[in-house]
């Protein structure tokens, strides 16, 4: 059959089976098998598709219309308009966690109390994104990024190998802060912030592919926050900041955990869709309050 008819049925078994972006999965998807960019796929629908190609893109639609993750599905997911390449072991990239990286650069273009090349720690770094991003928007920052993952450890070093990063980008297997012994100008963080009772809520292609090690943060979803709290100090340079995306609803109880450690809100961003999505956060005694 055809390239175009294929796409047309995908679509169709797409929406069937409740994605939102069904043509545009299928289009993607066809564009993953043959190796071109998804303009062919639009541009050139009378291309004839042989039987092992065809069986090739039913098992990757047979995948996608399970609601696997599109991105794991054929390895990689665009963030800050950078390719980073995604596996189970991460948590694919939102666009919403740009916002953390969009506070990093508005904090550091804001002079951030420093007269020297950032340092950067990425706690929780999955695929690398947050870090990987600040160090290809800022040439002379550098950074370490810590999961608790082997795996996404793996994909991230990958991605600042892919990026031409890793002579300024550190990786290594911890729980959060535990044996980082330097202090860091900035810490990032996106870590899992979803209370366990939310679990049926979610799309299946959370609940059922993304790491549940990343998503999920006990009974009130601040589990993490918590921790977070109580290591920021020893890893935070004293006019540091700290960045963290935070689940809807979630801001005041965040700023109250790490206000009970010294740290005051310095600001909070809102994502495209108008929910607060990231806090900043520095020492209670810092300057630099009036952003």
């Amino acid at each position: 059959g055809s390239l175009g008819r294929w796409v047309d049925d995908a679509a169709n078994r797409l929406r069937l089976a409740g994605v939102d972006t069904a043509r545009l999965d299928a289009r993607v998807l066809a564009a993953h098998a043959l190796g071109r960019a998804p303009e062919f796929v639009l541009t050139h629908p009378e291309t004839q598709l042989d039987p092992a190609r065809l069986s090739v893109l039913d098992g990757l639609l047979r995948r996608r219309a399970g609601r696997e993750p599109l991105a794991q599905i054929i390895g990689e997911k665009e963030f800050w308009s950078l390719p980073f390449r995604v596996t189970a072991a991460t948590l694919v990239p939102r666009p919403e966690t740009e916002g953390v990286v969009e506070a990093a650069l508005a904090w550091v273009a804001a002079g951030g109390a420093l007269h020297r090349p950032p340092r950067v720690l990425d706690l929780g770094t999955g695929t690398g994104c947050i870090l990987l991003a600040l160090l290809h928007e800022l040439p002379t920052a550098s950074g370490l990024g810590v999961d608790i993952s082997p795996g996404a450890v793996a994909v991230a070093r990958d991605n600042a190998q892919r990026l031409g990063l890793a002579a300024r980008a550190g990786f290594k297997v911890g729980d959060w802060t535990d044996g980082v012994d330097e202090t860091f100008d900035l810490v990032v963080a996106n870590p899992p912030y979803i209370a366990r009772g939310d679990r049926p809520a979610l799309a299946p292609e959370v609940r059922e592919f993304d790491p549940p090690a990343a998503l999920f943060a006990g009974a009130d979803g601040l589990g993490a926050y918590r921790i977070l709290a109580g290591q920021a100090t020893r890893v935070l340079t004293s006019k540091g900041a700290v960045i963290l995306e935070i689940g809807q609803g979630q801001a005041s109880s965040v700023a109250d955990l790490f206000a009970q450690a010294g740290f005051r809100q310095a600001a909070l961003g809102a994502d495209l869709a108008g929910v607060d999505r990231v806090l900043r956060l520095v020492r209670a005694g810092a300057y630099g309050s009036s952003s």
